[in-house]
């Protein structure tokens, strides 16, 4: 189960990615650390073509359930999460790594370590294949909490390659990594796009950081 990122490529990188991408997104940082309700970068369908804009991650899950915030999602036949996966509600979340804690604790610090995934060492941008959806209540903190209207993201889980396997057996992130990919997920019929939720190559993932770091 994915809850925490980073996206550290900038603005004028996602813009170049799409041509006519609408930016509504303001000024937007590297972030080496996103993790779940925190507000980052999404590309989403609208009737005037994509958009680049700033949502909160994490999508309100069934009351039945306590309505809680769910990051990831994983039972696409579920009738819960099937309205938000027609086209209009879906999108791409833009990453350049991920991050998985460790199944087995650390022998000596009784802790879980951080294990960090990305394409290359460079950590060149992918996307997640996102859902999106308006949602009017209270996020954030108890300390700072935002009532209103929100605009809420998740992303698709699938089971986990053999490179992150090891580490987190149960899931990983569904990683789309071409522009055909970007198109069939934003774009095509929902049987087509669901095909999309596999594991990502074994050969075009790697290990690029272990650890707990200062960013």
């Amino acid at each position: 189960m994915c809850n925490l990122y980073s996206h550290n490529k900038s603005q004028s990188e996602l813009r170049g990615l799409f041509p006519k991408l609408k930016d509504s997104a303001g000024n937007l940082q590297p972030q080496p650390a996103i993790f779940p309700d925190g507000i980052a970068p999404v590309i989403r369908n609208t009737k005037d073509g994509l958009e680049l804009i700033k949502m909160r991650w994490g999508v309100p899950g069934p009351a039945i359930f306590g309505g809680r915030a769910i990051t990831n999602i994983r039972n696409t036949k579920s009738k819960f999460w099937t309205p938000l996966l027609k086209p209009e509600s879906r999108c791409l979340v833009p990453a350049s790594s991920f991050c998985e804690y460790n199944d087995k604790p650390d022998p000596k610090t009784k802790r879980k370590t951080p294990v960090w995934f990305a394409l290359s060492e460079k950590r060149p941008i992918f996307f997640f294949a996102g859902v999106w959806k308006e949602w009017a209540g209270t996020r954030g903190t108890k300390a700072d909490p935002v009532t209103g209207k929100h605009l809420l993201y998740s992303f698709l889980t699938t089971d986990a390659n053999k490179i992150v396997a090891p580490i987190h057996g149960k899931a990983m992130p569904v990683v789309l990594v071409s522009k055909e990919e970007w198109k069939i997920w934003l774009e095509a019929p929902m049987d087509e796009a669901l095909q999309l939720q596999r594991p990502l190559p074994d050969k075009m993932l790697k290990i690029v950081a272990q650890g707990e770091k200062k960013d």
